[in-house]
């Protein structure tokens, strides 16, 4: 009787054993640029950014998989600029072909065009415009935010909350330029008005000495003078070099919204709401720190790879970029709806959180804004709107 029961459990263990194991190895590629400190200490750069939000994203697949014979492995690698090329082809080299990446979009082409024909990359950082469009890659698919899905999302809030006059402040560099040409597209779309604009010219004088906000107090008031009357200032300060130390500083009272104030991000620290507290522990358990968005993209990336390779069963970056392009593609997030992929250019459609340096204030898309598709696709750039190609074959 005792040989029956034991036989009758080996054969009942056979059924529910995977009939062979899936292993999925994927990477997390971080490029290192040379920056400035940030305005505030508050905001150093932890040294595990975007690693850690992997880590946890491995976790996660890892406890899912072990029931299916799935296991799941992570390599992570740092890079200048200059060497990011290289340091990708040795990953590449190792068999690996699924890698989140964090660059920005001139090392991302880079990497995208030297890629094998089977390799999936998530681009993780890279918020240009014409990743998803012109200059998009099929091999790309895209989990951070757009800078129009960013602009968007802050010009929805400001047409509901009735503040269509804006003064625009932007920063003197390409991106901080890049960013006010976003916004200028995001008051057109919606129906605001820019009243006044100003350019913040970066000097490179030091911004944490200890005269700093000396400085500060008697110089911004009279550059932004000319605004005096704005209700709404928008900033478009990508490279972090004015716009923090805007509010409280204007000529005139004003709201501060875009690059410092209320700010649109793909991920807040403080979101308690659709079960982030449980996950916003467990990240903190797992680093002792709050997560960032760095390591909120990283997670995401890793986190669609898992769960197509869950769905599907396979491991094949085809069979999984398809997957994940597909209409049968979702992903819970911690962001109150599913999300998923805009099958015309790879970008992940996901709501935008609006927050202070505190709490989550809002998130958009707002009420009202309605779409024949997704209200997600009021957001960034719609499919008419796009001249990406590289997806056009697949999504026939």
């Amino acid at each position: 009787m005792m040989r029956w029961c034991v036989a009758l459990l080996f054969a009942l263990g056979a059924l529910i054993r995977p009939a062979f194991a899936v292993e999925v190895t994927a990477a997390i590629l971080r490029v290192d640029y040379p920056t400035l400190l940030p305005v505030s200490r508050l905001d150093l750069r932890p040294d595990d950014l975007g690693f850690a939000g992997g880590i946890l994203a491995t976790e996660d697949n890892q406890t899912t998989g072990r029931f299916m014979g799935q296991t799941y492995a992570l390599e992570t690698a740092a890079s200048p600029p200059e060497t990011a090329l290289a340091t990708f082809e040795a990953l590449q080299s190792k068999g690996i072909r699924f890698f989140a990446v964090q660059a920005r979009m001139s090392e991302l082409l880079a990497i995208a065009d030297a890629a094998a024909p089977d390799t999936v990359i998530f681009n993780t950082l890279a918020p240009d415009t014409a990743l998803r469009s012109e200059d998009c890659r099929g091999n790309i698919l895209h989990v951070v935010p757009s800078r129009k899905m960013k602009t968007d999302a802050v010009a929805q809030f400001l047409i509901w909350k009735k503040w269509p006059k804006w003064a625009l402040i932007h920063g003197s560099h390409p991106e901080d330029r890049a960013l006010a040409d976003s916004y200028r597209a995001s008051a057109a779309k919606f129906g605001a008005r820019i009243t006044d604009e100003l350019e913040f010219t970066d000097t490179g004088g030091a911004r944490r000495t200890d005269t700093g906000h000396v400085l500060v107090q008697r110089q911004l008031p009279l550059f932004t003078q000319p605004l005096d009357g704005a209700d709404i200032i928008v900033t478009a300060d990508e490279t972090d070099v004015f716009a923090t130390y805007l509010p409280y500083h204007t000529w005139s009272p004003a709201l501060i919204v875009g690059s410092a104030g209320l700010r649109p991000l793909s991920w807040h620290p403080a979101l308690e709401a659709w079960g982030a507290t449980q996950f916003q522990n467990r990240f903190e358990k797992l680093t002792n720190r709050y997560m960032r968005a760095e390591d909120y993209n990283a997670w995401l990336a890793l986190r669609v790879l898992g769960e197509a390779v869950t769905r599907t069963g396979a491991t094949d970056p085809a069979a999984i970029r398809a997957y994940a392009l597909s209409d049968r593609f979702e992903l819970a997030a911690f962001k109150g709806q599913k999300l998923t992929f805009r099958p015309w250019n790879g970008q992940l459609r996901q709501p935008i959180l609006l927050a202070d340096g505190r709490i989550t204030l809002s998130v958009s898309p707002q009420e009202g804004f309605l779409h024949q598709r997704s209200l997600l696709d009021t957001m960034g750039l719609d499919q008419p709107e796009s001249a990406c190609a590289a997806f056009t074959q697949q999504e026939n």
